[in-house]
């Protein structure tokens, strides 16, 4: 079984999703793992797509090339070894939301992320966005988190103190309930 990345990028329109998922039914590819979102007008797109049989990408890039030229797209893709491939939850730990928000100026994620990374917190999402008037911009920012076991939540909050004060931003960190299926 070959499993690949699909990386999507070009200018937001309808009908991206539906042009690449039927490349990748017609080829005979099942899409796995996927997200997508638009940023300032650009669609962007990640999956993770297997084949029974395709090993590499010379099989399944030329596939694309209809879709690159009718939409504009950048296409890319990559094959995965069997050890990036992960089906289960890489990272244990509390799962939690972080929620940022403050007047739009640079180092906000990377003041926080920083922090995080440095007490081995895994952030399994990441989304920012700039709200508000073109006069009072505030930017937002939101993270799924995944907070190892025991970490000294005092301490984190001390940072989050420090960071509150030197970028003049809100910062709330809440835990996400999770359910079993």
């Amino acid at each position: 079984m070959g499993h690949f990345s699909v990386s999507v990028v070009g200018r937001d329109r309808p009908g991206i999703v539906a042009e690449v998922s039927r490349v990748l039914f017609e080829q005979g590819c099942n899409i796995e793992d996927s997200t997508c979102t638009i940023l300032s007008g650009q669609f962007a797109m990640i999956l993770v797509i297997s084949h029974p049989k395709m090993a590499g990408v010379g099989d399944l890039n030329p596939a694309f090339e209809e879709v690159r030229s009718k939409m504009g797209l950048m296409v890319t893709l990559h094959a995965l070894k069997d050890d990036e491939v992960v089906h289960e939850k890489a990272f244990s730990g509390q799962p939690h939301i972080i929620s940022v928000y403050g007047a739009d100026r640079p180092g906000i994620v990377y003041m926080v992320t920083k922090e995080l990374a440095r007490r081995k917190v895994n952030i399994t999402d990441l989304n920012t966005q700039v709200v508000g008037s073109k006069d009072r911009p505030v930017y937002v920012m939101v993270l799924e988190v995944d907070l190892p076991e025991g970490i000294d939540m005092k301490e984190l909050e001390r940072e989050f103190d420090r960071i509150r004060k030197e970028l003049n931003v809100s910062i709330t960190l809440r835990p996400i309930e999770t359910m079993e299926l």
